[in-house]
Order: structure tokens, then C-alpha cells, then sequence
């Protein structure tokens, strides 16, 4: 089976099902595992990737509100690999290649019908939802099943433990930082598994637009900071938009010294086999009492690598 796989997560998802071998085609935005980097890449976003979040977020909104397409595929590069599968997404529009765009590029495609798995992970149920129908378009379906259940044990591990703990701090995750928006989708589930209290997005719907007054006025003990597809370095460059906000340095988090800065692009913003290890990350932060830190690559704290 040859399979091009157009999302991150769902190129993790490939490997952990035993795939892997059998792609032949990945996204701009795929790297992980790393090997997969050797593979060519069909897809390319349609702006500049580089400057301020703001800018970054005012030349992605033009585009939109123009009714195009963020991200443009290949069909002659995707004709070339000739797949028999190929995996998508349709819950954002901005994260990945969506479906209209890749049916559009396969109407260009004369030898090759693949079959196409559009994938929709809006809450943390329908991650392992996505993982099930992955398995199964690939003949894997048992394979799967078992994957799933792995990783739901390991994740369950993390909530008992969590339930232990004497109080459930206040947390606000940040998805993006100008303009600020919270984390939504399977982030509020995850904070909660972790033994936070979530302020801001809702289990299952997208991440929401929110003001500095509203994080202010909300107060939480715990900030993660994890801009979709940005990993630490970047993320640390969008900080001082934060620092300059007048009300900063009286938040209780900054305060306690539990502002972090996490790798978004490798962990909290993929809805795939590694949502695991964002629970455990966030569990981390949430009760350091609780779990030690097994996954210091992935966060720092007040600009010092933890």
C-alpha cells in the first residue's frame, strides 16, 4: 500500500499503527518520527511563515476571508507518488491541507483513484476515533485496537494519579499569543485529566479568541503558553507581548513562577499518538508534587530550560 499522509498527527498515527514503511508522501509540516523528513513533501503553505504572530495571523486571515486556501498541494508531485491512500483533515482550515483541497489536487490525478481519510479530531475522543478509522483504511483495524487501548491506559494512569491531588490549580492554556487566543479542541479535556481547573476554551469546540483584561480578571495559578506550530524557541520570541501588558507581573502565575513556555508544535497542537505525552507534560506543570519531570526538552520556565 502506498499511503501520503497531507497532517502531522496523522503521519505519527501511520507509524505508531506499523505503517510507516509504506508512506511514500508527507506534508510540509510532517517530522516525526524524523526519518520521515526524507520523503517528499507535497504541500506548501500560500504565506510568509516568518515575522511577529501578528503578522503571521493577519496574512493567514486575508487569505480566508478572500474564501482561498491556505496551504496548496502538489497534483503533480501527489500523481507522481501514485497513493493508494491519502489522509487529511477537515477541523481546521489553518492547522493543515483540508479535504476540498486535496479532492481538488486528485481530481487532477488520471492513473491513480486513492482512497481519501479525512479526519476530524475536534475533542480527545475523537483523536482515538481518527486513530480507529486510520487502522482500518489501512487493514489494521486490530493493530489499532490495540494502540488505542495502550494509550488510553497510559493517559488513565495520569488522571488517577491526578485525582489524588489536594487542589486543582487554575490554569490557562495559550494558543496563540497576538492576538490571544485560548486552547480549545481536546486541550480543556486534557486539563483537566492532568488535575487543572480549565479557564478558558471549551471541551470539543475551537480554540476562542480572548483578551488580556479576561486573563487578568481570571487570575490563573498556572500559564502554559503553546502557540499552534510554533516549538519553544519561536513561542519564547512572542513573550514580551505578554510582559509589556501593565497588569503582567501581579498575575498569580508569573508571581509563583509557573508561567511556561511548551513546544506546541510537537505536542499539544497534534491530535495523534502524542496527545499521551501532552497529558504527561501538563501534569508536570499542573502537580509538579505529584509527577516528576520526565520531559524537560519540552517546556521552560522563566527562560530557564527546566
Amino acid at each position: 500500500m502506498r499511503i501520503v499522509s497531507l497532517i502531522a498527527s496523522a503521519t505519527e498515527i501511520v507509524c505508531a499503527l506499523g505503517k510507516g514503511d509504506e508512506l511514500v508522501g508527507r506534508s510540509h509540516e510532517c517530522d516525526f518520527p524524523a526519518w520521515v523528513k526524507s520523503l517528499p513533501a507535497v504541500t506548501a503553505p500560500k504565506f510568509a511563515t516568518d515575522g511577529t504572530s501578528y503578522e503571521i495571523d493577519q496574512r493567514v486571515k486575508a487569505i480566508v476571508q478572500e474564501g482561498l486556501a491556505v496551504y496548496r498541494v502538489d497534483a503533480a508531485a501527489l500523481e507522481a507518488l501514485r497513493p493508494d491512500v491519502i489522509i487529511t483533515q477537515s477541523q481546521c482550515e489553518v492547522c493543515a491541507v483540508s479535504t476540498k483541497d486535496v479532492e481538488a489536487a486528485v481530481c487532477q490525478i488520471i492513473g491513480s483513484r486513492p482512497r481519501i481519510v479525512s479526519l476530524e479530531p475536534n475533542a480527545l475522543d475523537d483523536i482515538w476515533r481518527d486513530m480507529a478509522r486510520v487502522a482500518e483504511a489501512l487493514g489494521v483495524a486490530e493493530r489499532g485496537r490495540t494502540v488505542i487501548a495502550e494509550l488510553q491506559g497510559r493517559m488513565d494512569a495520569v488522571a488517577v494519579r491526578a485525582r489524588t491531588a489536594a487542589h486543582r490549580p487554575l490554569v490557562a492554556c495559550i494558543e496563540w499569543v497576538e492576538p490571544l487566543m485560548a486552547a480549545g479542541n481536546w486541550m480543556p479535556t486534557l486539563v483537566e485529566l492532568a488535575g487543572g481547573t480549565n479557564l478558558f476554551g471549551t471541551a470539543g469546540k475551537h480554540s476562542p479568541w480572548m483578551s488580556f483584561d479576561e486573563l487578568a480578571a481570571r487570575d490563573p495559578d498556572v500559564i502554559v503558553v503553546l502557540p499552534c506550530g510554533y516549538d519553544i524557541a519561536r513561542a519564547s520570541q512572542d513573550l514580551p507581548f505578554l510582559e509589556r501588558q501593565p497588569r503582567w507581573r501581579s498575575l498569580r502565575a508569573v508571581q509563583a513562577g509557573r508561567v511556561f513556555v511548551a513546544d506546541g508544535n510537537q505536542y499539544f497542537n497534534r491530535p495523534g499518538p502524542r496527545v499521551v505525552e501532552s497529558l504527561e507534560i501538563l501534569a508536570e506543570l499542573v502537580h509538579p508534587e505529584l509527577f516528576p519531570a520526565r520531559h524537560p526538552d519540552a517546556y521552560i520556565a522563566g527562560g530557564t530550560q527546566l
